[in-house]
């Protein structure tokens, strides 16, 4: 028995009909009236599920799918040897049709805006070009190294390390480093990356200076006054944030930038900044007469930031947190205690902006910063989320602050896993 009394432990094995595909990567089954979260299956398969956890005071049981009984016509032979029940927990959906894995994808986007926004939204999500069929797409691929000093990839929900021979969604590049076919002695993880503007490099951590590498961007959208061409190099820390998709990065800055129309003279606000994506196309945007102040909490990526960028003239890279520089509480743990801080606004962060562009990290921007956003009443804010329902969160916000939902976009930035990035557009409620 389970300690909560679900008459269900680790271990045990319990055969389920497969019901829906949820935000995470897994789908939901029942037994005996018990949820399960069950992982390697498919809606409409019936299979033997393994439990792999059950949650405190069995408010969940997590569980894979060691055998399908009854296979759903989406199921495919796994590219991966190295993807299933106890193997690496990298993809999620190795077993799953491309077109299937979107149509997945689609239905957690509409599900969470549905749940957490109360918006009814008509979405796709749309392929990414750069990878051969969901396979050879990944082009930075951190990897565990055991004591031994193996390299390998980790299980899922564990620190054990799968000794693979290589990764199926890395791209050709940094399956040259061979990784996993030498010894890292010392060592903890090894970071492979193959940027888009040289050579593919191997770190290891911790190691000596992480090295530079270039990424390359360049891409086309139709603005308010015709056709923009944009093209540009980034230097970025090696393990430094970029998008890890070969075409995300200039997917998803034609993807925010067409609908936002930026208009010369304007003054924007381009928030979670990294290295300045897209805070360079928004320089081109608004003109020697307009203003782009790009804020960042990354040390090394204001650092590049403000290098790359100040030759521009009209782009202010301001250090910090968005929710302190904006004066919004938070709240930290600090020895086990909850401790409010109150920050004041920062005077670097104008109070007015005619646009806003947000990329925030896994957790979303939050209501207070959504809040903030709104209070500098611009006419359109483009917002990029890596996690649908952080998004759905703020989306509420954003119509509690008297804005709307004018488009969103969903772009299959991660095959063979359950991410998914989106592209939303807020406009004022009236406008």
């Amino acid at each position: 028995m389970s300690p909560g009394g679900s008459g269900l432990s680790v271990g045990d094995e319990v055969e389920v009909e497969v019901t829906a595909f949820a935000h995470g990567g897994h789908c939901v089954a029942r037994h005996d009236g018990q949820v399960l979260f069950v992982r390697h299956t498919l809606p409409g398969e019936r299979v033997l599920a393994r439990v792999t956890e059950v949650g405190s005071g069995s408010r969940f049981v997590r569980a894979d799918a060691v055998e399908v009984r009854h296979a759903s016509d989406d199921r495919v032979v796994q590219p991966c040897p190295w993807s299933g029940p106890g193997a690496c927990g990298g993809c999620d959906l190795q077993h799953v049709s491309l077109d299937a894995q979107r149509r997945l994808k689609a239905g957690v986007v509409r599900e969470q805006m549905a749940r957490l926004a109360h918006l009814e939204v008509d979405v796709e999500v749309e392929p990414v070009p750069g990878d051969d069929r969901g396979l050879r797409w990944r082009t930075r691929v951190e990897f565990a190294v055991d004591g031994a000093g193996n390299a390998g990839l980790r299980r899922h929900r564990s620190h054990e390390v799968v000794p693979v021979d290589r990764c199926r969604i890395a791209t050709d590049a940094v399956t040259a480093l061979e990784v996993t076919g030498r010894d890292w002695p010392g060592a903890e993880a090894v970071d492979a990356v193959a940027p888009s503007g040289g050579p593919a490099v191997a770190v290891e951590v911790p190691g000596e200076e992480v090295p530079e590498v270039l990424e390359r961007v360049s891409t086309s959208w139709r603005s308010a006054h015709g056709p923009v061409s944009f093209a540009r190099e980034f230097a970025v820390s090696a393990r430094g944030f970029w998008q890890v998709h070969p075409g995300a990065a200039a997917t998803f800055l034609a993807a925010a930038m067409e609908p936002l129309a930026v208009r010369p003279g304007e003054r924007v606000l381009d928030l979670y900044c990294g290295v300045g994506l897209f805070a360079s196309a928004l320089s081109e945007a608004v003109g020697p007469g307009g203003q782009v102040v790009a804020v960042e909490a990354d040390r090394d990526a204001v650092e590049r930031a403000t290098r790359d960028l100040s030759s521009l003239g009209n782009v202010a890279v301001v250090a910090g947190r968005v929710d302190d520089l904006f004066g919004v509480p938070r709240t930290d743990r600090h020895r086990g205690r909850s401790r409010s801080r109150r920050p004041a606004r920062s005077p670097l962060l104008p109070q007015s902006a005619d646009v806003v562009v947000l990329d925030p990290p896994r957790t979303g921007a939050g209501t207070a910063v959504v809040r903030a956003v709104a209070a500098t009443g611009p006419r359109a804010v483009a917002y990029v989320a890596c996690d649908p329902a952080a998004l759905a969160r703020d989306t509420a916000a954003f119509l509690a602050a008297g804005y709307r939902l004018a488009s969103l976009r969903a772009f299959d930035a991660f095959p063979m896993t359950h991410h998914v990035e989106c592209v939303a557009h807020f406009v004022p409620a009236g406008a």
